[in-house]
């Protein structure tokens, strides 16, 4: 009880210092100790509260006097405080009349003071809300005249300077919220303008490629003339007194027309307005959507450079249409290479070059194509005079060009071809034309026109006295001419392409050779081949080609004077005219020998033997002296021919008609021969060996040209003599008196004899004293046929 007491004054310590909100957890300690602890707390409570009675007590029965004494006196003051109070009020109510008047001016003073704050206020936001309402109304102006650039710039000022100062303001925030309309309104305002300046260059991309391929032209004209100064030094008197080559007049004369010339001659500037696509890109880049631009330029002008490089699908008919063609290119590209050098980043140079690359596969395509359908040599030419300047008007603005020239190769092929086909016609038409007779000059002015067309010297000629006759026929100088010309339109092509004189040596040899290996070549086989060319055309001919032969020299050292390139170079080319006018005469020889043996087929067919006649005519058969007296005059012709070429001329007739009499003799449909047969077939062969032996051809060594009728005389005489048993006894001798009677000949000439001696026999047996006779030669024809067999069997088993 004693422990609990000491707790509980602990308690009520805590409870008198202790803040009434936190008595809580000291009040709950009371219930949380002993039983009936509580009760003992209050009884300690009610006696601590006693004891605090007792002291309120004893200290208000020690100040109760004072306040007895406090009270007296304020009782005392309280008169006093009522006179003061009234003295106050009326001091007071004096004092709020004297001051009306100066509150009502200190009020107007007050008012007067705020007013002017104000105002002070006002001017100092006007101050700052006046220039960015200049700048605005600048701002407007701007985009009125179309100075859209510099209206952006303003537009950056406002926002970065001018509207951070105002924000607060409501005209402000309008401001701001139209800005970003304004910058889609200049961005629509610029777009419009670079799809009008796209359209522009469109339309003037032909004009501005014509004038820069002109410019390219006249530069090229101009470094020609300055090239020429290396060259002759011919001094002439100027209008002044004073010596200058004829280069330097010339060189002066193209600087003046040079001159005149850039007065006339416009610049892409002059042509298009580019302004529009600088302030695009200005603006376009203020509104750091540059890349937005340069794709949709880049676009445009692809789609751009697509259509200028589809051509139109009759271009190739004339060369205003190439000429419009390449203008449009060389436009685009001219244009392109002004933006990349005026403009930063708009397009590069990694651009320019993949679409150069792009459209120099296409227009290779399209040339090629189109080039191909070109059957004029000169709409060739102008076309690649026209690659050329196009293909150095753009080198001239850094796009690489060997391709075209590459091309030029391809076109140059099919220039050549052209060339071939046109001078084909040339040369038929002088061939038709041609009459084939030599060619008559009856003075020496006719001789030296000839003479200046063809280089033809014969010193035996020329001691011949007016009127004579050249050799070849008109065809000839011809020929020889136009040859020289296809090789002038040939280097033509050359010209530019620069090459050096070694490859266009080489071009102009090569371009030449198949002019006259295939288009001459070709046009002399079919003149050949024609019909309507008979024996004395043929001859001349051949002598045409030994004179045109014998000028291939001159026309190789006239290509020579042309390039100044020596034959003795180790590469150069030769001329293969040679082995096509030797084609040529081979053939011309070959058709003489075969219109020789048709003539000859022609008489042998009007041959009549009566092959059952008992006794000759006594003379030679009307054809066969007919067909001598044709190959005698024919044979007087070929006295221009090469000697060779006449003696095998003749040498072929010989034995084509030896052959033909042969086998007339042995034709399957000849059943018979009498001996009266043979012996009228014996006096023609005697004409024929007559004819060969008056030397119709000098140049025959003894009886050579005899030797082509040896088979028919031997044979023959084996049967005019009936030496059966000398040809039986000797064959297979080499001294054989009818080493070239083949015994199946011998044998088949037999049997129709034999059998034309049986008929014979059937006629005359009224005639009993010749009866034996028959019988014998009979059997002994018998015996001979049945030795023939035994060596035709013979000779078939030793060559199964």
């Amino acid at each position: 009880m004693a422990e609990s007491l000491p707790e509980h004054e602990r308690i009520l310590q805590e409870i008198e210092s202790t803040e009434t909100a936190c008595v809580g957890p000291t009040l709950r300690s009371v219930y949380d100790d002993q039983p009936n602890a509580h009760q003992k707390f209050m009884e300690k409570l009610d006696a601590c509260i006693r004891n605090h009675d007792r002291e309120i007590e004893k200290m208000c029965n020690f100040h109760h006097q004072g306040f007895v004494d406090a009270i007296t006196e304020l009782l005392k003051v309280r008169a006093d405080a009522e006179k003061l109070k009234v003295q106050v009020t009326d001091t007071n109510r004096r004092l709020q009349d004297a001051g009306k008047e100066v509150i009502a001016q200190t009020e107007e003073i007050i008012q007067c003071r705020l007013q002017q704050r104000n105002i002070t206020t006002v001017v100092e936001k006007l101050q700052l809300c006046l220039p960015v309402l200049e700048m605005y109304s600048k701002l407007k102006e701007q985009m009125n005249v179309k100075r859209y650039y510099s209206a952006l710039k303003t537009m950056e000022q406002l926002e970065n300077i001018c509207f951070p100062r105002v924000s607060q303001y409501r005209f402000c925030q309008i401001m701001i919220e139209n800005l970003p309309k304004l910058r889609e309104e200049i961005k629509e305002i610029s777009m419009s303008d670079l799809k009008d300046f796209l359209e522009s260059i469109r339309k003037h991309s032909d004009k501005i490629g014509e004038t820069a391929m002109k410019q390219a032209q006249q530069q090229k004209t101009f470094n020609a003339a300055l090239q020429k100064q290396s060259y002759g030094r011919n001094m002439y008197i100027n209008n002044d007194g004073v010596p200058e080559t004829r280069n330097e007049m010339v060189l002066k004369q193209n600087l003046e027309e040079e001159e005149e010339h850039e007065a006339e001659v416009l610049t892409a500037h002059d042509l298009v307005d580019f302004s529009p696509v600088y302030r695009c890109l200005h603006i376009y880049s203020v509104l750091a959507d540059a890349e937005t631009f340069e794709n949709y330029y880049r676009k445009q002008r692809r789609k751009q450079a697509r259509l200028v490089l589809q051509p139109q699908s009759n271009m190739h008919e004339t060369v205003e249409g190439y000429r419009r063609y390449f203008s449009q290119i060389v436009g685009f590209f001219v244009v392109e290479d002004h933006i990349l050098h005026v403009t930063q980043g708009l397009i590069t140079r990694a651009y320019t070059d993949e679409l150069w690359n792009m459209a120099l596969s296409k227009i290779i395509a399209v040339l090629r194509t189109h080039s191909s359908y070109c059957t004029d040599p000169d709409l060739v030419l102008e076309l690649k005079n026209l690659i050329v300047v196009f293909a150095d008007t753009l080198q001239g603005y850094g796009f690489p060009v060997n391709r075209l020239f590459d091309l030029l190769f391809e076109i140059r092929d099919q220039y050549n071809e052209t060339l071939l086909k046109k001078w084909a016609v040339l040369f038929r038409d002088i061939f038709e034309a041609d009459n084939y007779s030599p060619i008559p000059v009856s003075n020496e002015e006719e001789y030296k026109i000839v003479i200046s067309k063809f280089p033809f010297q014969d010193l035996e000629l020329d001691k011949q006295c007016f009127p004579k006759k050249l050799p070849m026929s008109q065809s000839v100088p011809q020929i020889y001419i136009q040859v020289k010309e296809f090789i002038y339109a040939s280097l033509k092509f050359s010209e530019s392409l620069h090459r050096s004189s070694t490859e266009i040596d080489d071009m102009l040899r090569k371009s030449t050779n198949l002019l006259l290996t295939r288009t001459l070549s070709n046009c002399l086989q079919n003149l050949i081949k024609k019909p309507h060319i008979g024996l004395t055309e043929l001859v001349q001919i051949i002598i045409n080609t030994t004179h045109l032969e014998q000028a291939c020299k001159y026309l190789e050292d006239f290509i020579t004077n042309i390039t100044n390139i020596s034959q003795e170079t180790v590469h150069t080319a030769r001329l293969y005219g040679l082995s096509t006018f030797k084609d040529a005469r081979h053939a011309a020889e070959g058709e003489i020998y075969t219109k020789l043996n048709q003539k000859i087929d022609e008489f042998i067919q009007l041959a009549d033997y009566d092959w059952s006649m008992t006794e000759p005519d006594g003379r030679a058969s009307g054809y066969l002296m007919d067909l001598i007296n044709f190959l005698r005059s024919t044979f007087q012709v070929f006295t221009h021919l090469p000697g060779k070429v006449a003696q095998t001329a003749c040498m072929s007739a010989c034995q084509h008609l030896s052959t033909s009499l042969m086998q007339m003799l042995l034709d399957n449909e000849l059943k018979q021969i009498s001996m009266g047969a043979i012996q009228q077939f014996n006096l023609d062969v005697i004409q024929c060996e007559l004819f060969a032996s008056s030397e119709p051809v000098p140049g025959f060594q003894g009886e050579t040209l005899q030797l082509a009728f040896i088979d028919l005389r031997q044979l023959l005489d084996l049967f005019m003599v009936w030496d059966w048993s000398t040809y039986l006894a000797d064959y297979g001798q080499p001294a054989s008196k009818y080493l070239r009677v083949n015994p199946s000949t011998a044998l088949a000439l037999l049997e129709k004899v034999h059998k034309g001696m049986k008929d014979l026999s059937k006629k005359n047996n009224i005639f009993a004293q010749f009866r034996k006779n028959d019988r014998d030669k009979q059997k002994l024809i018998e015996t001979v046929v049945r030795q023939l067999r035994g060596l035709v069997n013979g000779m078939a088993q030793q060559h199964p």
